[in-house]
């Protein structure tokens, strides 16, 4: 028995149940099928399925948001574990980036660090807890693999179908009201019933590594474990994240605002996550904040 009927057989599941495409009247067709690949596990499990040609899509689009920006552990995963096992597998894994209209690239630090820039396009904490507006999943991820869609020939009157990797336990992250005129989005592990649980288990089976936790390493939607670990076996991207926090609270207090931070605690990250209680310093999972499926996928 395949790794997905034992998985669908073990929940009782029924792909129909999640029968996006029936219920909401979509073409069956699209002009081109991708994969929007955050190199976490859910996105690593549709190209497990993939390669065994369970789930009918074979190139993979990994917007990344900067090597300055997006976890180091997750670039390598992606370069050194995913881009070789789709190859040899027959798929495709292209790692975009955003590109400005005069064709330079721009990374979400560098947008982070731009001198004049006034707003801030990462959802940092407000003094209570709540995350601010962003726009770093829309200008980093969104937009940029729908410009990749649309130079391949996507249209409103022929979209592409993107698939977002959003597990059944993560199903309140679907929302397929975000989205781009040119673009289905598709979510393959909900129609086929499949866990957290059962992408790790997927993953295994095809004899790759389980992947990391995918975000970038300042992410203020990083949980309090994902910090603490951060703090005790990161400490040169704890202090890099120290660093942004204090750029940008000192640019907000040359503008007469309020301080923001990277945590939901209302204090400096240094306080925040003290050295002298870290506790369980183990990954966690995020905190549903983050519920668009683009990131941490």
């Amino acid at each position: 028995m395949s790794s997905l009927k034992h998985a669908l057989g073990a929940h009782g599941a029924d792909p129909t149940d999640f029968d996006h495409r029936a219920a909401s009247g979509w073409p069956s067709y699209a002009s081109v099928k991708v994969v929007s690949y955050g190199g976490g596990v859910q996105s690593t499990a549709l190209l497990a399925l993939a390669a065994r040609r369970e789930i009918d899509f074979r190139t993979f689009l990994f917007a990344n948001v900067g090597d300055d920006s997006e976890h180091p552990a997750t670039l390598a995963y992606v370069r050194e574990i995913a881009i070789p096992y789709a190859a040899r597998a027959g798929l495709e894994v292209q790692e975009l980036r955003r590109r400005r209209r005069d064709g330079s690239t721009e990374t979400l630090m560098q947008r982070l660090n731009r001198p004049a820039t006034r707003s801030i396009p990462i959802p940092v904490r407000m003094a209570n807890g709540a995350p601010g507006r962003r726009n770093c999943t829309t200008d980093f991820k969104i937009k940029v693999i729908g410009r990749w869609l649309r130079e391949h020939g996507a249209t409103a009157e022929h979209p592409a179908a993107v698939a977002i990797g959003i597990s059944l336990d993560e199903i309140h992250r679907a929302n397929r009201r975000r989205r781009e005129p040119h673009e289905l989005i598709e979510y393959p592990l909900l129609d086929l019933g499949l866990r957290r649980s059962d992408c790790e288990h997927i993953i295994t089976e095809v004899g790759l590594p389980v992947p990391p936790k995918s975000s970038c390493f300042f992410c203020p939607f990083r949980t309090v474990g994902a910090w603490r670990h951060q703090r005790k076996h990161e400490p040169e991207l704890f202090a890099l994240s120290v660093q942004l926090e204090e750029m940008i609270n000192e640019r907000r207090a040359a503008l007469g605002r309020d301080s923001v931070y990277l945590t939901r605690y209302g204090r400096p990250l240094p306080q925040a996550i003290r050295a002298d209680d870290l506790g369980d310093s183990s990954i966690d999972e995020g905190d549903g904040s983050c519920d668009s499926g683009w990131c941490m996928t």
